[in-house]
């Protein structure tokens, strides 16, 4: 099996080089060709993207965008559509995660870009997404419009598939120039995305762009940084600050780096009604996508005084992530990932033997850990792929103070407590740094129009351009009816 990754609109695929990455997963084999381009063919493409956006996708009313992505979507969500199938059929065997896991994550994934969706995007973002298409009355007073960049950058990471829909469907809204660098780990479904794009309208399909490089080839990357005006980059905060270094003073960079997600379980949540379900649904946060979303959980915190104690709630999530692995078996993992897991359950059961009330559970070869810990302690990160740290405390108020210096890493917390609860415990979140609260069996799945990191998804890429009253008022002067 042999898959072309990328868009390069304008550029003859006989004159780019290309190179074979080669996946294997499941039994099976793939090979995804990857394109290499030159600074000249970097140069080219972004002149070509820039000049399309500025000549054909800034003269688009917003809501034609938003029609046309949401028939994009329309296609992959759609089982029968041959886009979608080879999505079902290739994915597995890039990406590793089994191929259940693949089709019920895309359909999930998918729907937050339905026409709907996209709107309230749009809606959270500007009190009148008008402002996108033309110069609308301001508050203040005067009138104002908003315009995308010309050329806007993606670095996306490959650990969660189709994580370079988000950004990349924001930057086409703003009716930005667009081109999206995707990750060796996942090559293939934005430049898929692009394709179906360039189908359904030819000249929206030139107005962006999906490439390759190899991660830290600094060459490579300079030629995209110093032709675009924004950046958005996801991955290590290493990495992330590496390419800072490299973006002109000109741009504007927009990073989003390391994130540890948890949960806090209150006592009226932990009765023997709803403690088996609520088990299940952390299982679920835990299992998708194998923790590698910055909104997953990695250590949940349990409060004290429910019907069902916290180290029995415990129990019941390992028992429900061993019915998980039957439907949804956790991926191989790479030689390091597995030695991470096997260093972080050595460390636990030696805390186990140092401290009482700390028990692992689960044996080391059934593809998912739970530790459990009778004592409080501070938020740490886990070892990812399906391993757990629950964590028993008196009252969810001792929570913030655990989670705090994490602070510069904290992003989505779940919460299972009663209406009031999850009220007043949410502002204690919020000053801690916390910036999305769900409930569990969604912190995989953000809302369509979350706020990513809490910062805005649209107008974090736009700038304004006013037109103050007093022009307005000078304009009247010189108006042909003026006596």
């Amino acid at each position: 099996m042999i898959e072309t990754a990328g868009h390069l609109p304008g550029l003859p695929a006989s004159e780019v080089a290309w190179r074979t990455l080669d996946f294997s997963a499941w039994g099976e084999r793939a090979q995804v060709r990857v394109p290499e381009l030159t600074a000249a063919q970097a140069g080219a493409l972004a002149s070509h993207v820039r000049e399309q956006a500025r000549t054909y996708l800034r003269t688009l009313p917003v809501a034609q965008i938003v029609a046309t992505l949401d028939a994009a979507i329309a296609r992959l969500l759609d089982r029968d559509d041959p886009w979608r199938r080879r999505a079902e059929a290739v994915l597995p065997i890039v990406t590793g995660y089994d191929r259940e896991s693949v089709r019920l994550g895309l359909s999930g994934y998918l729907r937050s870009f339905r026409a709907p969706q996209l709107q309230r995007f749009l809606a959270e973002d500007f009190a009148n997404p008008a402002v996108l298409d033309g110069f609308q009355p301001a508050m203040k007073g005067g009138f104002t419009r908003a315009q995308g960049p010309q050329l806007l950058l993606h670095i996306w990471a490959g650990n969660v598939p189709g994580l370079s829909l988000w950004s990349l469907i924001c930057g086409l809204l703003v009716k930005a120039g667009t081109v999206g660098k995707v990750a060796s780990a996942e090559p293939l479904l934005a430049g898929w995305f692009a394709q179906i794009l360039a189908e359904i309208d030819p000249k929206l399909g030139e107005c962006l762009a999906v490439v390759w490089w190899k991660g830290g080839d600094a060459e490579a990357e300079a030629a995209w940084l110093n032709e675009a005006d924004t950046i958005v980059a996801y991955g290590g905060n290493e990495a992330l600050a590496a390419i800072r270094e490299r973006v002109p003073v000109t741009a504007r960079f927009l990073p989003h780096g390391h994130r540890i997600g948890f949960g806090l379980v209150g006592a009226e949540a932990l009765d023997t009604r709803r403690a088996g379900p609520l088990a299940r649904l952390v299982a679920q946060d835990v299992a998708r996508w194998e923790q590698q979303g910055c909104y997953s959980p990695q250590m949940l915190f349990v409060a004290r005084g429910g019907a069902v104690s916290p180290r029995e709630f415990a129990e019941r999530v390992s028992q429900e992530l061993g019915a998980l692995r039957l439907r949804h078996p956790r991926r191989a993992l790479s030689v390091a990932e597995a030695a991470g897991v096997a260093a972080w359950r050595s460390r636990e059961e030696m805390r186990g033997f140092d401290e009482d009330g700390t028990v692992v559970l689960g044996e080391a070869g059934d593809g998912w850990s739970v530790v459990f810990s009778d004592a409080a302690q501070p938020l740490a990160p886990s070892a990812l792929n399906r391993t757990l740290k629950i964590v028993a405390v008196d009252s969810l108020d001792a929570v913030p103070a655990l989670v705090s210096p994490s602070r510069a890493y904290l992003q989505t917390a779940a919460v299972a407590a009663s209406p009031r609860e999850l009220f007043r415990i949410a502002a204690l979140l919020g000053d801690a740094g916390v910036t999305r609260i769900c409930g569990f069996g969604a912190m995989a799945a953000p809302e369509a129009g979350w706020h990513n990191d809490g910062r805005f998804n649209l107008l974090d890429l736009v700038r304004l351009t006013e037109i103050e009253q007093s022009a307005e008022r000078a304009a009247d002067g010189f108006a042909d009816y003026v006596d």
